[in-house]
């Protein structure tokens, strides 16, 4: 039977921990033509100056996460949310549906066989339902916190908090499809992609 055309390309959820090299892998994929919908963009979208989000933001949270020009102020909101379970899950009902929604809206869009939807808190997310397939980035623990501490984290607690907020590398392991081990460095990673690239495409081009 030959391949259905126009469909739906497939959805590619790709995740990990923070550190991991999510958006290496998802540049990576880039090079090689794939369409790339990350969430992370997304979330630094919907809380630019003028989108309702901050008005929610700022009623719940107060002026202490904004800066001086009044634009949002994405570190000071880390260290709540990573100090407060419930200030997480607040800031999460008030981000998550216009994320979700943009996300679902770009996918539409999105021409070739297959995408890549980058969305770091992928498990138990509504859009592990909406993606055909999961890839995780895994790397060891360690090498997160050092990464971390390089980046713009102060301390290896401040770390190990952010790795604990987190869904466990065992819960995001357990929800793939595929992995992609990022211990080894650049270029065993690059060989990886390639390899899923070409799985990802042989699929997409068989009836689903």
């Amino acid at each position: 039977m030959s391949p259905v055309k126009n469909r739906q390309p497939l959805r590619i959820g790709l995740t990990g921990g923070i550190a991991s090299g999510k958006s290496t892998v998802a540049d990576m994929f880039a090079e090689l033509g794939v369409p790339i919908i990350d969430t992370d963009v997304i979330a630094r979208e919907v809380v630019q100056p003028g989108q309702p989000a901050l008005d929610e933001i700022r009623a719940r949270f107060g002026d202490e996460v904004f800066d001086t020009r009044g634009h949002f102020d994405r570190a000071a909101m880390r260290r709540r949310i990573f100090s407060d379970e419930d200030a997480r899950r607040e800031l999460e009902a008030i981000l998550h549906p216009r994320i979700g929604a943009e996300t679902r809206r770009q996918a539409s869009m999105a021409t070739g066989p297959y995408q890549i939807i980058v969305v770091p808190l992928l498990v138990g997310s509504p859009l592990a339902e909406f993606v055909d397939r999961i890839v995780v980035v895994d790397c060891d623990e360690e090498r997160q916190i050092q990464r971390l501490l390089a980046r713009d984290t102060e301390t290896v607690e401040q770390a190990r908090r952010i790795l604990s907020a987190q869904a466990s590398r065992q819960a995001r392991l357990a929800i793939a499809d595929d992995i992609i081990d990022n211990d080894h460095g650049l270029d065993e990673t690059r060989r990886q992609v390639r390899d899923l690239d070409q799985t990802f495409r042989d699929l997409a081009g068989r009836d689903r």
